[in-house]
């Protein structure tokens, strides 16, 4: 066989692996939208892949979920050379939070209509661990000296509430905003926030 015809074979071979990968993590997002916390079999399952197959990928539901939302895993959004200024390591985070909750608004709807129901299984709500709030808190990680434990944790809820999936769902559906314009809104309320926040110390 002609080196030609192997680099052809070979390549075939990566985009069909790339195929097969691509329809797991599609699977999973679909089954996450429907409200599930998808094992591999279930997401082999969706994509009509055989299990053997698609443990080949992905050899636990962690490295699935991690690949479908690769966000979730991260402990900080900012850079390895994030800014030491609190608004500008602020404004960093709270653009990576809402751009995440703009890119799967599908997923994050559902998981918010099923947080809303008590009967619903922590470990259902993929999207709803919690995981902001440290993000935020890394990002105002330069206020510790300067504002009491008490006030710093509500400046973070605050901010929270303020760029999460129930804010944007809120500007959308009943203020009537566009996608675009509820993202500015939410990053913009941000900011007000922490300036509200410093004027006070």
């Amino acid at each position: 066989m002609s080196t030609s015809m192997q680099d052809l074979l070979s390549h075939g071979r990566k985009q069909q692996k790339q195929r097969t990968r691509s329809a797991l993590i599609d699977a999973a997002q679909r089954l996450i939208e429907e409200g599930r916390s998808p094992t591999v079999e279930d997401a082999a399952e969706a994509a009509g892949i055989s299990r053997t197959t698609a443990y080949r990928y992905f050899r636990n539901q962690g490295e699935l979920l991690t690949a479908t939302h690769p966000e979730v895993v991260k402990t900080s959004l900012l850079p390895e050379d994030a800014p030491t200024g609190v608004e500008e390591r602020l404004e960093l985070v709270v653009r990576e939070i809402t751009r995440f909750v703009a890119k799967h608004e599908a997923q994050n709807r559902t998981m918010l209509r099923l947080s809303l129901d008590p009967s619903t299984p922590r470990e259902r709500l993929v999207l709803r661990q919690g995981r902001a709030i440290g993000w935020i808190e890394d990002a105002l990680l330069p206020l510790r000296s300067r504002m009491s434990r008490a006030a710093l944790r509500r400046l973070v809820l605050a901010i929270r509430s303020a760029i999460g999936i129930e804010a944007y769902v809120w500007l959308v559906d009943v203020a009537g905003l566009s996608s675009g314009d509820a993202l500015k809104t939410m990053r913009w309320s941000s900011k007000m926030l922490l300036l509200g926040a410093l004027s006070e110390i």
